[in-house]
């Protein structure tokens, strides 16, 4: 039994042995770990404040991005409907502007088949005029070709005077 139980001497040289030990790791080695460990966790705690800080930063610039996204996208549906109504205007002013030309090329193509209708009814007044000048002088040179034909004319013309 002497064995398990341990004497007096023992347990106070290991006491006083264990007290010297910590004595000593308390005044060289634990104030340099407890300062390293300080520093560490102070490490640590900034890491961790600059990684929200971080975070935060990006939340923000993510806000903004939406915010110049959203205003790009506005930006862009004002200028489609600004150039869908351009477009508009234009084809609709073109369109007018090509039907007051069609109209006005219409229009003087009329007045020019009037104008030329009018001058072939001229020439074919004309033309009869000329032919029936010509037919009446054949027919005339035809009748008064003898002196007969031309005595009795004289005649009959005399004959109609007196009944008028």
């Amino acid at each position: 039994m002497d064995l398990i139980t341990p004497g007096i001497g023992l347990v106070f040289w290991t006491t006083l042995s264990f007290l010297i030990v910590l004595f000593i790791l308390s005044k060289a080695a634990w104030k340099p770990m407890l300062k390293a460990l300080k520093e560490r966790e102070e490490n640590i705690d900034g890491a961790l404040a600059e990684a929200e800080k971080a975070r935060q930063e990006m939340a923000s610039l993510q806000s903004d991005n939406e915010k110049l996204l959203k205003e790009a996208r506005e930006e862009r549906d004002r200028m489609l409907t600004e150039a869908r109504d351009t477009h508009g205007t234009i084809v609709g002013k073109a369109k007018g502007d090509a039907k007051a030309e069609a109209d006005r090329l219409i229009a003087g193509a009329r007045e020019e088949i009037r104008s030329e209708k009018r001058a072939a009814q001229t020439e074919i007044k004309n033309m009869v005029a000329q032919l029936s000048i010509e037919i009446a002088e054949k027919v005339i040179k035809e009748r008064l070709s003898n002196d007969e034909k031309q005595k009795a004319l004289v005649n009959s013309l005399i004959e109609d005077l007196n009944l008028n």
